[in-house]
């Protein structure tokens, strides 16, 4: 095929597909909205006028609710994006500053073109991170947008109705997202490409592209880790003070801080998701164009013409087609749950979720052969770390991104098998909390950590199929293979806390109607097993992009034979990156518990000035506006550390010490970071889980139940894991990927600086070995 031919339908599979996907998005979203929020309770306890009119108490309840959990999110993003946006301005001007200047002084560039190059970086970080805050905009509305249309669905017999209304919510965030991200990168490089036509340039489009990226994995930390703070500041506050102390049932409107933790479970879970799997496809994407794009000119004294930029534009833009393709299966798999094979029972929940991430991989396979002998040339050269110039062909590169879908579907199914009650892992630590509180910890760390093992080990073939294949080129395409099924994550994601805040509006407005409860506590269930699972797949893919960036990294910055960690420089930094992840979560840990703290007070003091809140049946209702204002400030402020700690570290590094001192920084960082991640959200997913079993169980169930003394210990493991499963352990995906986006994007200013040893270049360049 031409390489006009082959540039053509680049542009068809990659805009159109785009644009189906948002029409897709739209028409799920129609379909959740055709559902009004009048009560089915209605037509029985006021006649069919009252439904007509959906005015009756228990509509005026479910609005008010969903209306004040949607008025708590929009006040906490529109705070949180206000400071995003002042933070993405100012780093924005740092990022021109340096970039330019480093650009500047490569040989050849006059300070125009390194100004150009700064500004052109510039604009691409301001536009990932303009998509990044649309992305989580999009999730949050369209999340409180559903919820209590969910509640409403929950009320109609039959499964199929309320499943399909919250995974359609879903769908609506991982279409959306996804097709906005490859639309707007796509029409970017397009763009850029009008600077630089000649294919010997496209480097600097990719280079420059790669502050894209960085501008998704910025706001994805904000988000990542405000989110986190704010959602379990109420969620432990709650559960310590309503359920633990006092024994009132989870979302109980008599709860104060039952608002904030509907809330949180938005910030966080969904906009927070969003922003993450969004910078990750974003940096993955970046990581392969920049390593397709660059080459060594002389190679063993050879002038190598088949390097892959030399072939078209199409060949380079590769990682995109994939990417579009993904997004078109997505679309055919979900009709697998919502059609083929509808939900009609409880038991089938887990199981059309489960199955959507199965049938979506296993579809992708055939496609990317396909995909890959269509747009990629017979043989094609690299650029690389070693010694020799990697050789591609297009088996190779379908084969990683093979791995790379295939490992991320083992690390799901491996992280469901300990966290989901229906395996004996979980059941074990609900056994645990027989003997109390404290064997309940001990049994769910051991969990964490032995989580760790299966997933480690699929991340370690996949990285070495990958390079294998084709050295970090292959790596990249690994971790695009385990994102190509971005847009069923996304839907599944976003479906639990969907039916997380289905079930707390129940509570809240459906008293009288457990029926409803239990319906969408059975779809939580599931939410909770597949959340678990997304975040196995956001970690595992989250360690995959850091080391494609990494390798993008070392390839643009000219460390063409690796790096040899036995350097004292090196190795001194890679016990510091390695260090990270601690220090960070240190941070984060701390802040939910600072916050709860103060949520727990305000809970016991509006308890203690209206005592009447404790009387079960009262229509006395507490001050959620307070509980709602304690999160978001807490969240806010104490965003800001955890942020700096990880955009500060490789800057310093490189500023100071040079690359290999940031290599360090980064090899570090991902050794650690990653088993770190795996452990703390399996651990709390695993305590959440059982004492989830243990609340389904009856009084004469050797469990006990709901309110015995055992379900008492599994609600501190429950509580305890909170900020391990949704605050610090999601946010060390975007600590490993935004170090490594922050060095690539500053590899000129790096290399600038005494020709990459930094300012201490006497000790620096005397250390490497």
């Amino acid at each position: 095929m031409g390489t006009t031919s082959q540039d053509l339908w680049l542009s068809i599979f990659v805009v159109a597909f785009s644009v189906i996907g948002l029409a897709f998005a739209a028409v799920q979203f129609k379909l959740i909205a055709d559902i009004q929020i009048i009560s089915s309770t209605d037509g029985a306890s006021n006649g069919e006028a009252g439904r007509a009119g959906g005015d009756s108490e228990v509509t005026k309840r479910l609005k008010d609710i969903s209306g004040a959990i949607s008025t708590g999110a929009d006040a906490f993003l529109h705070a949180e994006y206000l400071i995003c946006v002042w933070f993405s301005i100012i780093f924005a001007c740092i990022i021109f500053a340096f970039v330019s200047w480093g650009s500047t002084r490569v040989p050849g560039n006059s300070t125009t073109d390194g100004l150009i190059q700064g500004a052109l970086t510039t604009v691409a970080f301001l536009l990932g991170a303009f998509t990044s805050m649309l992305s989580g905009w999009i999730g949050m509305k369209v999340a409180v947008f559903a919820n209590v249309r969910t509640t409403i669905a929950a009320q109609k017999p039959g499964w199929t109705e309320c499943f399909n209304t919250a995974f359609r919510a879903g769908g609506v965030m991982g279409f959306a997202l996804t097709s906005l991200a490859i639309l707007i990168l796509y029409i970017a490089l397009q763009l850029y490409k009008i600077q630089y036509p000649s294919s010997s340039e496209w480097f600097m489009v990719m280079e420059a592209i790669s502050g894209y990226g960085l501008g998704g994995s910025s706001i994805a930390m904000f988000g990542r880790v405000g989110g986190g703070i704010y959602t379990k500041a109420a969620d432990v506050g709650a559960d310590l003070v309503g359920k633990v102390v006092h024994g009132i049932p989870e979302d109980d409107p008599r709860n104060p801080a039952v608002i904030a933790d509907n809330v949180g479970d938005n910030v966080g879970d969904v906009a927070g998701m969003g922003a993450d799997l969004f910078g990750s496809f974003a940096e993955s994407t970046c990581a392969a164009l920049v390593i397709a794009s660059q080459a060594d000119e002389v190679v063993d004294g050879i002038v190598k013409a088949d390097y892959l930029y030399n072939y078209s534009w199409s060949a380079v833009l590769f990682p995109l087609v994939i990417s579009a393709t993904g997004l078109i299966i997505c679309l055919l798999s979900s009709f697998v749950a919502t059609h083929l094979l509808p939900v009609r029972k409880e038991k089938d929940v887990e199981n059309a979720l489960k199955i959507q991430l199965i049938v979506t991989t296993l579809a992708v396979i055939p496609v990317v052969f396909g995909l890959a002998h269509w747009f990629l040339p017979g043989t094609f050269s690299l650029s690389g770390v070693g010694s020799t110039v990697p050789q591609g062909t297009p088996d190779k590169a379908a084969g990683a991104i093979v791995a790379g879908a295939l490992g991320g579907l083992i690390i799901g199914l491996i992280t469901e098998f300990y966290t989901s009650h229906s395996f004996k892992p979980v059941r074990e630590v609900a056994n645990a909390c027989k003997t109390g509180a404290a064997t309940n910890i001990i049994y769910g760390l051991a969990l964490g950590y032995k989580s760790c093992i299966i997933p480690v080990f699929i991340l370690a073939i996949v990285i070495f199929i990958g390079f294998y294949t084709l050295n970090m080129y292959g790596v990249a395409l690994a971790a695009i293979g385990m994102l190509v099924t971005l847009a069923t994550g996304l839907t599944i994601d976003a479906y639990g806390p969907v039916c997380d805040n289905a079930g707390g509006i129940a509570e809240m407005a459906l008293q009288d109607y457990p029926e409803v409860r239990e319906k969408t506590d059975a779809l939580d269930a599931a939410g909770n097993t597949t959340a678990a699972i997304g975040k196995g797949f956001a970690i595992g893919s989250a360690a995959l992009v850091s080391l494609a960036l990494y390798g993008a990294f070392a390839v643009r910055i000219g460390i063409r034979n690796g790096v040899n960690i036995l350097s004292p420089v090196t190795f001194a930094f890679l016990l510091i990156g390695s260090n990270l992840p601690y220090w960070f979560s240190a941070l984060t840990m701390k802040s939910v518990g600072t916050a709860a703290m103060q949520m727990v007070m305000e809970v016991e003091r509006q308890f203690r000035e209206q005592p009447q809140l404790l009387n079960e049946g009262t229509t006395l209702r507490p001050d959620y506006t307070r509980c709602v204002d304690i999160s978001t400030k807490a969240a806010l402020k104490e965003m800001v550390p955890p942020a700096a700690l990880v955009m500060l570290s490789p800057l310093i590094a490189g500023t100071f010490f040079g690359k290999y001192a940031v290599a360090g920084v980064l090899t570090g960082g991902l050794v650690s970071g990653v088993q770190l991640a795996v452990s703390m959200s399996n651990t709390g997913g695993a305590w959440d889980n059982a004492k989830k079993y243990i609340e389904k169980q009856s009084p004469e169930h050797e469990l006990q139940g709901k309110g015995s003394d055992i379900h008492k210990a599994a609600v501190v493991g429950d509580t305890v894991g909170d900020p391990l499963k949704d605050t610090s352990g999601p946010s060390l995906n975007i600590l490993m990927k935004l170090m490594a986006i922050i060095s690539l994007v500053f590899a000129p200013y790096f290399l600038a600086i005494n020709d990459g040893n930094g300012v201490f270049h006497q000790i620096t360049e005397s250390s490497v070995l």
